[in-house]
C-alpha cells in the first residue's frame, strides 16, 4: 500500500475510534454517589429550583444540595441531633424552617445555605402542621406558631396547645393568638380558595373554656375567626347559632373552607356534619344522599385530593370495614352525589384514588369488587381499577394493552395510595398526559410482586406495558426522559428511555442497590434525577452509610434542544364522550414522541391552553329558588321579584324571571345552548305580597292510592288508580308524570333511608333513586312483584342491602306459582336466591333491634311443592333464621302465624296445632325466645290480638274479647323483657280489620288516649257502641278522661254539666288517612282532634275540632263542625279544612286556634279527604287531596302560606324563654309538677308571636329534676288489676314469685307487692309501694362490718403464727420476695410488708391484681405524666378521633 494510502487509512481509523467512544461516552447519562446513615424522612425540592433538603429524622441532622442532588453539604449552622421537623414556607421558595424539641430554631432565607435561629416561649406542638402561612406575597413574614403550654398543677402539670403568630418571621418574638387551640390558619392561605375578607382573617378551632385536667368536653370545642389576631374573636355559627360547637377539625381544601363537627343534638350518634363555605361569609351543610347509610363518622371518612369544581369525600358505610363510598359535590361544595362505591381504603385512611395532574376531570380509583364476602367472611380484597374523564359522574374499567386478555372480564388495574412505593403522586407528574403505574392485566389486582409497570401517554385512556415485574418511574424533561429501576429486588441498573417508552436503554451506576425512591424537581422540567435506595452489603463502601442518593444527569446524553417542529399540540381526554370539561378543552404542547432532542424548559411549568367549547346542558346548574327533578330544573315556589316589576296591576302583566338554570361558577363555555336568558313570566306566578296566599290546582285523571313525601324533602309522590305515578319536587306546586310507558303496582320508600325509594312496575322492571327523586335509574328484579299479599321489598339500615319477594312461575298456569324471596347487597345490581314459597321474609336487624345485620328471618311453607295459591292451613308456616345472609339456617318454630318488629322487640306468633292455640313469643336477640305470660281468660290462645305502637321499653298488645260485628278487647302492656302482660285498660274500641283506636302522642313518650266500649253488655247484643275516650299520662299505668273545656268556640257554656260529662274525640279506626295524627313531631305538646263534650261520642258529622296545648291535660273547642287538620311550620301555622261536605275554602291559624282566617281556594267546591304537608310539619306549604263532586278524578290544590309573614321567630338558645319561644312542662297544669318521675321543659313559640319558625334552632329539651315517686309512677303488676285506685288480684290466680336476685351492686331486694314501677320512670325515692318486705343481699353487701374486717384478718394471723413458728425454727433466715408489679428487694422491709408477701400466692389473687393496678397509676403519676408531652390529652370520647384530610401537599 502507498505511504499516503496507510497514512490516510490510519487518519480514518482514528477518527472512526475517537468518534465512536466520543458518541458512546456521550450517550451515557452522568451519576454520582451520596451516602447517609439513614433514609430521609422528607426529601424536598425548593420550588422552581436546582437546591434540595435531606432530613434525617432519627440523627436529627439537615443536609442540602444546590445541584439537584449531586453534591451534600451538612447544614452546620444546625447543631448535631437538633432538626425534628422540616417544613418548607408554601409561598416563597427560599424560605424554610427547623424546628426543634428546644425553644429555638432554624429558618433558612437562601434555600438551606445558611441558617439563622430565632426563639419561641414554648415547645412546639406535635401536631402535623405546626406553623400556618399567609398566601399574600406582601405578607409571607406573617406566621402562626401552635405550640404547647404545660403549667404545674398538684399532681403534675395541665398541658394545653397556645397559637402564637408574627409578622416578620421570627425577627422579633412572637406574640400569643390564642389559647386553648387545636388548630389555627389563616383564611389567606391557599391560592385556589378566592375571597374578599378580610386580608387578616384567621380561623381557629379552640374551646370556649379553659380545662382544670388538661382534657376538653368536645362541646366546649367551636371554630372561632379574627381580624385584629383575636383583639376581638368572633364565634362563626356556620348559619345554625350557637349550636356550632363540637367542631374537630377545619381545612382549606381546595377553593372550599370546611368545618367537620360533631352532632351533639340529643339522639344522634354522634355523626359528624360537614359545613362549607366558599367566601367565608355563606356557610352551607354539606348533604349527603341516603343519610342514613353515608353517615359520617369520625376517622371513617376522608376528604380526599379534591379539584377546584368539587368537593370529593369518602366515607365508610359500615364501621368493620375498610370499604368505603366516594362522593362528589356540586360547584359550592354543599351538595354531594354518589359517584363511586366499594371504593378501597387502609385503616388510616386514605383512599385509593388520585386525580390525573393537570388534567380536569380525570381521576383514578380502586374498587372492592368482592365487597360483600370481605365484610361477610374477612377476605381477602380483590381489586378492580376505574377511571373517570368527567370528573366523577361516571367510571369506566382501565383498557388493558392490546393481546394482553385472554378472558372475560378482563381490564387493568393498578396498586393506588394505600399501596405506596415511591414519592409524590402515585400515577402522574405535571408531565403532559403521562400516566405509569405498576399493576396486572385480568378479572381483579395480583400482589405488587406479581405486577408488572404499564404507562399511558394520554392521561389514561390506552395503556401499554413497558416492563415485566413491578418497578419504580419517574418523568423528567416534560416528558421526554422516563426512567425506572426494579422495585422488586437489588439491582445496579436503571433503565430510561427517550421516545415515550418506545424502546428502553439501560445504565450501570457501579453499585449494588434496593431502590427506596426516585425523585426529580416538583415540576418534572429537569434532565437530573434523585434515585433513593439501601446499598447492599456487598457493594458498602468503608465508613459510609448504607443510604445511597444517586444523582443522575440525562443532560449528558447530548441531545440538541427541541424546535417548533419537534413539538405537538396535546388533548387531554381525546375521548368522544368527554371532550369538554367546564366548558373547554385543554390541550398542552410536548415533544413528539419520535423527535430526539429535549425540552429544555427547566423550571417552567406546563403551559395548560383552553378551547372555548359550546355550552351544553351539563355546564348549568339549578338556580337559586330551584331545585333538580329527573334532570330539570323546577321552581321550589313562587318566585320572588324586583320591586320595579309587576306593579300595574293589569291582568296578563309579565316580567322577565330566572329560566331556573345559571351557568356552573368557573366554567368557561361560549354559546351553543344557552340555558340562562331570562324568560317572560305572568306576574301571577311570583311571589305575593306579604300577608297574601298562593294556591295552585292540579287535575289527574284518577283517584289517589298512595301518597308519600321523601322524609326531610320537599319532593312527594302519588299514585294513581290508573297505575301512573306523578312527582312533585316542590311540595306540589308543579308535577310530572313518571315514565308514562309503565304500569306502576306500588312505591316504596326505603325505611332508613331518606333519600331512596322504588318505583314497582308489573313486570320485572323496577325504578330507583338514591337522591329523593332527582334522578332515577331502572333495574331489573329477578321475578314480578308477588301477588300473595306479602310486602315485596324488605329494608335494613345498610340501604343497599334488600329483600325482593316476587312471583315465580305464576305466568303459565298455577302448577307451581309460588312466592320466591331473594336479596341484594348492592341496590339491585345483583340478587342472591333466600327462599322459595315465603309469605314474608325480613331482615332481623332494625334501628332499635341491633342483632345481626346479615340474619334474615323466612316465614315459608314446609312442603315446598304445588302452587302456593292453594296452599291452607295443613301446610305449616315455618318461621326460619339464616344468619351470613340464610347460608345458615335455623328452624325457630315450627308452625307460626306471623312475625313482626317493634322497637326493640322482635314477636312471633306461634301455632300450637296439638291445642289449636296460639302463642306470643318475644326476643331481644333475634336467638332466644320467651313465651308471653298473660292474666287469666286473655291468652291469646283464643283471642285474636293487633300489637300497638311500642317505644317505651314495653309491649303494647290489644287482645280482642268480642269478636263479631262491634269487636273490641283489652290492652295489655308488657314488662321490659315483653314476657310477662298485664291488664292496662278494658274494652277498647277495634274495627273489623284489626284496627284499634289507641295513639300514642309524637314527641310526648308515655301519653297515649284510647277509646273504651261503655256499654260492652248491651253493644254485644245490639252492636251499638257507646265510645268514650281515655287518657294516659303514665304509659297506660292508669287512664282518665279527658277534661272537658267549659266553653265552645263561640263562649257558650256546654249543657253537659254532671260528673260524667267529658271530652271525647274520633279515633284512629274512622280516619281515611293512618297517618293523620293527634300530634305532631315539629310541635310538642299540640294536639287537635274531632269530638264532642257529653256523656258518649256522637257521631263524626255531630263533632266539632278541639286543640290542646298540653299534651292532653286541657283542651278548648277552636271551631264548630268536624274538620281535617295539618300542622305547618312547628305549629306556628294550623290548617283546617271541613270534612263533612264539600268546600270551597280552608281556614288558618297563626295562634294556635286563637283567631282563624278563611283562604277560598276555588269556585266549585271540593269535596278534601287528606292534608298533607311535609312529613316533619315544619313547611307552610300544603296540598289539599280531594276531587270535585260533578268530575271523576283527583284534584290537588296546593297552598303556600310563605308570604303571610317574613318575620323569622328569635331564639336564644343560652337563655331560652326570653325570647319567641317559651319553655313549658305537661305538668304544669296538675297538681304534680312531674311526668314520668321527672319534670321536663319543652321548647315552644310563643302563641300570640306571628313570626316563621323554620330552620331555627330551639333549644333542646330540658330535664330539670327526677322527682318523688308518686302513685302515678307504678301499673299494677302481673295477674293484678285495678279496682278503683288500688291494684287487687285477680280471682283465681297467684302473684309472680319474688325476684332475690341483686343487681347493680344493690344491698337489698324487696318481695313483690300488687305494683311494679313504670320501667319509663326515672323517679326517686318516695312511698315505693311496689317494695314489699326488705331482705339482705348475698355477697360483699349482705355482711356486716365486722364480718369482713374477720374474713380479712384471720389469713394474716394464721400467716402470722405460721410465720413466726418459721422465723423461731430458722433463726431469722432472710430471703428475697419479689412483689407484683415491683422489684426485687433485699434486706429488711416494714413488717406489714413482709408479712403480705408471704402470704400464699393463691390467697393474693384478686389483691394482687387491684396491687398492680395501684402501683402502675401511681408510677404513671409520679413518672410519666409528662412523658414529652408528644401525645396530647384528649377528651374522654370513643369517637375523639382524627379526621383525615388529604389535599395539603
Amino acid at each position: 500500500m502507498a505511504p499516503w494510502h496507510r497514512t490516510a487509512a490510519f487518519i480514518w481509523s482514528t477518527l472512526a475510534f475517537l468518534l465512536y467512544f466520543g458518541y458512546t461516552s456521550a450517550a451515557d447519562p452522568e451519576h454520582a454517589i451520596s451516602y447517609f446513615d439513614n433514609a430521609p424522612a422528607r426529601l424536598f425540592f425548593f420550588d422552581d429550583t436546582t437546591s434540595v433538603i435531606y432530613h434525617d429524622a432519627i440523627f436529627g441532622e439537615i443536609y442540602g444540595s444546590q445541584d439537584e442532588g449531586k453534591t451534600w453539604k451538612r447544614a452546620n449552622d444546625i447543631p448535631p441531633g437538633e432538626a425534628a421537623m422540616f417544613i418548607e414556607h408554601p409561598f416563597d421558595n427560599r424560605v424554610a424552617f427547623v424546628l426543634t424539641n428546644s425553644y429555638t430554631h432554624y429558618r433558612t432565607d437562601d434555600r438551606g445555605k445558611t441558617w439563622r435561629t430565632f426563639d419561641v416561649p414554648e415547645l412546639v406542638a406535635y401536631v402535623q402542621n405546626p406553623l400556618s402561612f399567609h398566601s399574600d406575597p406582601n405578607k409571607w413574614e406573617y406566621t402562626l406558631f401552635q405550640a404547647t403550654r404545660c403549667d404545674p398543677i398538684p399532681w403534675g402539670e395541665r398541658c394545653r396547645d397556645v397559637t402564637y403568630y408574627t409578622k416578620d418571621g421570627f425577627i422579633s418574638s412572637p406574640q400569643l393568638l390564642l389559647e386553648d387551640v387545636s388548630r389555627c390558619q389563616f383564611a389567606h392561605s391557599s391560592k385556589d380558595f378566592k375571597h374578599d375578607a378580610h386580608e387578616d382573617l384567621v380561623y381557629c378551632v379552640a374551646y370556649d373554656s379553659s380545662a382544670m385536667t388538661g382534657s376538653h368536653s368536645i362541646a366546649s370545642s367551636r371554630l372561632y375567626s379574627s381580624t385584629d389576631f383575636f383583639a376581638t374573636k368572633q364565634n362563626e355559627d356556620l348559619g345554625i347559632g350557637k349550636n356550632a360547637k363540637g367542631v374537630v377539625a377545619f381545612a382549606i381544601v381546595s377553593k372550599f373552607a370546611v368545618v367537620a363537627l360533631k352532632d351533639l343534638t340529643p339522639g344522634s350518634e354522634g355523626d359528624m356534619l360537614l359545613y362549607v363555605t366558599v367566601n367565608t361569609k355563606e356557610w352551607a351543610k354539606a348533604q349527603f344522599p341516603h343519610a342514613s347509610q353515608a353517615r359520617l363518622r369520625e376517622n371513617a371518612y376522608t376528604i380526599v385530593e379534591s379539584t377546584v369544581h368539587s368537593l370529593a369525600v369518602d366515607v365508610v358505610l359500615h364501621d368493620t370495614t375498610t370499604v368505603g363510598t366516594l362522593f362528589v359535590s356540586n360547584s359550592n361544595g354543599t351538595y354531594f352525589v354518589e359517584s363511586l362505591t366499594d371504593t378501597n381504603r387502609n385503616m388510616v385512611g386514605y383512599v385509593d384514588y388520585e386525580t390525573i395532574y393537570g388534567v380536569e376531570g380525570v381521576g383514578i380509583a380502586n374498587v372492592v369488587a368482592n365487597a360483600q364476602d370481605v365484610e361477610r367472611k374477612m377476605v381477602a380484597k380483590q381489586l378492580r381499577s376505574v377511571i373517570t374523564f368527567n370528573d366523577g359522574s361516571s367510571w369506566d374499567p382501565l383498557v388493558a394493552p392490546t393481546g394482553t386478555c385472554s378472558s372475560e372480564p378482563c381490564s387493568l388495574h393498578l396498586h393506588s395510595v394505600t399501596d405506596m412505593h415511591n414519592y409524590g403522586p402515585v400515577f402522574s407528574s405535571p408531565a403532559p398526559g403521562f400516566v405509569m403505574g405498576v399493576g396486572s392485566v385480568g378479572k381483579a389486582l395480583a400482589p405488587y410482586e406479581e405486577s408488572n409497570t404499564y404507562m399511558s401517554t394520554n392521561a389514561g385512556l390506552t395503556w401499554s406495558m413497558v416492563r415485566e415485574g413491578a418497578c419504580q418511574y419517574e418523568f423528567g424533561d416534560s416528558g421526554s426522559i422516563i426512567v425506572i429501576v426494579d422495585d422488586e429486588q437489588p439491582t445496579s441498573w436503571i433503565m430510561y428511555s427517550t421516545d415515550m417508552g418506545k424502546n428502553w436503554n439501560t445504565y450501570d451506576v457501579g453499585i449494588q442497590f434496593r431502590a427506596k425512591g426516585l425523585t426529580t424537581v416538583s415540576d418534572s422540567t429537569s434532565q437530573k434525577f434523585l434515585l433513593l435506595g439501601q446499598v447492599m452489603r456487598q457493594s458498602q463502601q468503608p465508613d459510609e452509610g448504607r443510604n445511597a442518593a444517586i444523582y443522575l444527569d440525562f443532560a449528558a446524553l447530548g441531545r440538541p434542544k427541541c424546535g417548533s417542529d419537534d413539538k405537538e399540540s396535546w388533548y387531554a381526554r381525546a375521548s368522544s364522550k368527554a371532550e369538554c370539561i367546564m366548558g373547554a378543552k385543554q390541550w398542552y404542547t410536548r415533544r413528539k414522541a419520535d423527535a430526539d432532542c429535549y425540552m429544555g424548559e427547566k423550571f417552567h411549568d406546563p403551559e395548560v391552553h383552553d378551547d372555548k367549547c359550546p355550552c351544553e346542558e351539563h355546564d348549568y346548574e339549578c338556580d337559586y329558588n330551584y331545585v333538580r327533578s329527573d334532570g330539570k330544573c323546577v321552581p321550589s315556589g313562587p318566585e320572588r321579584i324586583p320591586s320595579t316589576q309587576c306593579i300595574l296591576g293589569t291582568p296578563n302583566e309579565k316580567y322577565m324571571g330566572s329560566s331556573g338554570y345559571r351557568k356552573i361558577p368557573g366554567n368557561k363555555c361560549e354559546g351553543g345552548y344557552r340555558m340562562d336568558e331570562p324568560v317572560s313570566k305572568d306576574c301571577s306566578e311570583a311571589e305575593p305580597v306579604e300577608g297574601a296566599v298562593v294556591h295552585k290546582i292540579h287535575s289527574f285523571t284518577g283517584d289517589i292510592v298512595q301518597s308519600e313525601y321523601f322524609k326531610d324533602s320537599k319532593t312527594v309522590l302519588v299514585r294513581l288508580t290508573d297505575l301512573t305515578i306523578w312527582q312533585s319536587s316542590n311540595e306540589g306546586y308543579t308535577w310530572e308524570q313518571k315514565f308514562p310507558e309503565e304500569r306502576f303496582v306500588a312505591f316504596y320508600m326505603h325505611t332508613y333511608s331518606n333519600e331512596r325509594a322504588y318505583l314497582l312496575t308489573d313486570s320485572k322492571k323496577f325504578y330507583h333513586t338514591t337522591d329523593t327523586g332527582r334522578n332515577w335509574l331502572s333495574s331489573e328484579a329477578p321475578s314480578p312483584p308477588n301477588t300473595f299479599g306479602a310486602q315485596v321489598l324488605r329494608f335494613q339500615p345498610r340501604t343497599e342491602y334488600v329483600i325482593w319477594i316476587g312471583n315465580v312461575d305464576c305466568q303459565s298456569g298455577f302448577d307451581n306459582c309460588h312466592a320466591q324471596a331473594q336479596y341484594t347487597w348492592n341496590n339491585g345490581q345483583d340478587w342472591r336466591w333466600v327462599e322459595d314459597y315465603v309469605v314474608n321474609c325480613d331482615w332481623a336487624r332494625d334501628e332499635e333491634l341491633r342483632i345481626d345485620s346479615s340474619q334474615i328471618l323466612c316465614e315459608s311453607y314446609a312442603n315446598k311443592q304445588g302452587s302456593q295459591v292453594f296452599f291452607g292451613s295443613n301446610n305449616a308456616l315455618q318461621l326460619v333464621s339464616g344468619t351470613d345472609y340464610y347460608a345458615t339456617k335455623n328452624k325457630l318454630f315450627d308452625h307460626v302465624v306471623g312475625f313482626t318488629k317493634f322497637s326493640e322487640f322482635l314477636i312471633v306468633a306461634e301455632y300450637l296445632p296439638m291445642r289449636g292455640t296460639l302463642n306470643i313469643q318475644v326476643s331481644l336477640d333475634g336467638r332466644t325466645f320467651a313465651s308471653g305470660s298473660f292474666p287469666p281468660g286473655m291468652h291469646p290462645d283464643s283471642h285474636a290480638y293487633t300489637i300497638l305502637e311500642s317505644s317505651t321499653k314495653s309491649i303494647f298488645l290489644h287482645m280482642t274479647m268480642n269478636e263479631g260485628p262491634a269487636p273490641w278487647g283489652n290492652i295489655l302492656k308488657s314488662n321490659s323483657n315483653g314476657t310477662y302482660f298485664g291488664l292496662s285498660l278494658e274494652n277498647v274500641n277495634r274495627n273489623v280489620g284489626g284496627f284499634v283506636d289507641f295513639e300514642k302522642f309524637v314527641g310526648l313518650d308515655g301519653i297515649a288516649m284510647a277509646n273504651i266500649v261503655a256499654n260492652p253488655a248491651e253493644a254485644a247484643l245490639t252492636g251499638h257502641k257507646a265510645l268514650q275516650t281515655r287518657i294516659t299520662h303514665n304509659d297506660g299505668g292508669t287512664w282518665k278522661p279527658l277534661v272537658p273545656p267549659s266553653v265552645d268556640s263561640l263562649g257558650v257554656k256546654y249543657p253537659c254539666t254532671s260528673v260524667g260529662c267529658a271530652l271525647h274525640v274520633h279515633g284512629y279506626t274512622e280516619r281515611f288517612d293512618a297517618r293523620a295524627t293527634y300530634s305532631s313531631p315539629s310541635v310538642v305538646g299540640v294536639v287537635m282532634a274531632v269530638g264532642n263534650v257529653g256523656d258518649s261520642l256522637a257521631t263524626y258529622t255531630e263533632s266539632d275540632t278541639f286543640l290542646s296545648r298540653n299534651g292532653g291535660f286541657t283542651w278548648e273547642e277552636v271551631h264548630k263542625d268536624a274538620h281535617l287538620w295539618e300542622f305547618g311550620d312547628s305549629g306556628s301555622i294550623i290548617v283546617i279544612v271541613n270534612d263533612e261536605e264539600p268546600t270551597d275554602h280552608v281556614l288558618f291559624t297563626t295562634d294556635e286556634g286563637l283567631t282563624w282566617r278563611e283562604f277560598k281556594f276555588t269556585t266549585e267546591k271540593i269535596r278534601v279527604r287528606d292534608i298533607m304537608t311535609v312529613q316533619e310539619d315544619t313547611s307552610r306549604k300544603f296540598m289539599l287531596l280531594g276531587r270535585y263532586s260533578t268530575t271523576a278524578g283527583l284534584v290537588i290544590v296546593h297552598l303556600d302560606f310563605s308570604s303571610l309573614t317574613h318575620k323569622k321567630c328569635l331564639v336564644d338558645v343560652e337563655d331560652p324563654g326570653h325570647d319567641d319561644f317559651e319553655l313549658w312542662s305537661p305538668s304544669e297544669e296538675r297538681a304534680s309538677l312531674c311526668l314520668f318521675g321527672r319534670q321536663t321543659l319543652y321548647h315552644r313559640r310563643k302563641r300570640d308571636v306571628n313570626c316563621v319558625v323554620g330552620d331555627t334552632p330551639k333549644a333542646l329539651d330540658n330535664i330539670v329534676q327526677n322527682c318523688t315517686c308518686t302513685s302515678e309512677d307504678f301499673e299494677c303488676e302481673f295477674n293484678h288489676v285495678r279496682n278503683g285506685d288500688e291494684c287487687v288480684l285477680v280471682p283465681g290466680t297467684n302473684s309472680l314469685p319474688s325476684d332475690d336476685s341483686c343487681r347493680n351492686g344493690e344491698d337489698y331486694w324487696y318481695e313483690r307487692t300488687a305494683y311494679r314501677k313504670v320501667d319509663y320512670s326515672t323517679c326517686e325515692g318516695g312511698d315505693r309501694i311496689d317494695r314489699g318486705t326488705q331482705h339482705l343481699c348475698p355477697g360483699i353487701n349482705g355482711h356486716s362490718a365486722m364480718f369482713w374486717m374477720m374474713v380479712i384478718l384471720f389469713p394474716f394471723a394464721i400467716t402470722a403464727l405460721v410465720a413466726w413458728w418459721w422465723y423461731s425454727k430458722s433463726g431469722m433466715a432472710r430471703g428475697t420476695i419479689r412483689l407484683p408489679g415491683g422489684e426485687y428487694s433485699h434486706g429488711s422491709r416494714s413488717g406489714v410488708m413482709d408479712t403480705l408477701a408471704s402470704v400464699p400466692w393463691f390467697l393474693l389473687g384478686l389483691s394482687g391484681i387491684a396491687f398492680e393496678y395501684i402501683a402502675s397509676s401511681l408510677e404513671s403519676v409520679s413518672m410519666n405524666y409528662r412523658a414529652r408531652r408528644g401525645y396530647r390529652d384528649v377528651p374522654v370520647d370513643e369517637d375523639a378521633q382524627v379526621l383525615h384530610f388529604e389535599d395539603e401537599e
